[in-house]
């Protein structure tokens, strides 16, 4: 076996990418195995079979010393253990050298939920603003993906209907989500105002180009710190979504469905944070 492990994750990357893998998860595991490749590489090991488990092991260490979270080294590890089972699937190992490298230990912090208070301080910083009103408006009353929101099209939102459709997208399936009046109206408003221009994507830059997943976060971020709101994330506007609808006795497998979770383990873990809603079973989504 002389396959280098520049080659060899050469050949990984191309086999994420065919099967659909998000582009930021393809440049997250390709970088995770670069950065093995070059602590190899001080070792003077530039073939594939030439890593061994305790060369992972060793890695592992220096990560902790580097001082990177129990949480991003897990990660990396899941990268790292993926790869070698590929390149073992493709006849490029004998054997495994991952197998008995162990996961570090950590505590998953519980999802940060945004108070009433704070979800409307943060409405109302932003609330000059008609793009990034509808943009939190819409995560708010939704409780989709920051990704879902930057790859909608306006054939997307049916106004008429009041739904907006969520395409497939690599793993995940086609969903669709009501359009409820605050989200509705927040539409509205921003679409008398967006830029008049042939791309269809529903939110743009002053350019009319497509408004980036990372320009949105940073945006959203900037009204976190205005609205005086701290510790908080853009995808806590999702968990939020999440604990109001299961507190106002929206069925539990619903909202697993409304915000897209392949498991509904997912949405179950979130009760734990509300106390049992005393509430009839509501399918009606609750306006935050």
């Amino acid at each position: 076996m002389h396959t280098s492990l520049i080659d060899a994750q050469a050949k990984f990357t191309e086999s994420l990418r065919k099967n659909g893998k998000a582009n930021a998860t393809v440049i997250a595991y390709s970088k995770d195995i670069e950065q093995l490749s070059e602590f190899l590489s001080k070792r003077s090991k530039t073939l594939l079979a030439e890593t061994t488990p305790q060369d992972l092991e060793d890695f592992k260490e220096l990560l902790k010393k580097q001082r990177y979270t129990s949480k991003s080294i897990s990660r990396k590890i899941n990268s790292i253990k993926s790869f070698f089972r590929f390149c073992l699937s493709e006849g490029l190992l004998d054997s495994n050298p991952t197998q008995e490298i162990s996961q570090p230990k950590f505590d998953q912090a519980p999802p940060r939920i945004l108070s009433r208070l704070e979800y409307r301080a943060l409405r109302d910083s932003c609330r000059a603003d008609s793009r990034m009103y509808a943009i939190v408006e819409i995560l708010l009353q939704t409780g989709m993906r920051i990704s879902e929101l930057a790859g909608l099209q306006l054939t997307d939102i049916d106004l008429e209907r009041e739904v907006i459709y969520i395409q497939a997208q690599n793993s995940r399936e086609a969903r669709r989500i009501p359009l409820n009046v605050a989200a509705k109206k927040a539409v509205l408003d921003y679409l008398r105002l967006r830029p008049r221009a042939k791309e269809k994507t529903l939110f743009l830059t002053k350019t009319c180009r497509p408004f980036l997943v990372r320009n949105i976060r940073t945006a959203i971020d900037r009204y976190f710190r205005l609205a005086g709101i701290k510790d908080a994330k853009v995808n806590d506007l999702r968990h939020t979504f999440v604990v109001e609808q299961l507190k106002a006795g929206t069925p539990l497998v619903y909202v697993s469905q409304l915000v897209g979770h392949k498991r509904i383990t997912t949405t179950e873990k979130y009760l734990h944070l509300i106390e049992a809603p005393e509430m009839q079973p509501n399918i009606k989504i609750e306006e935050l």
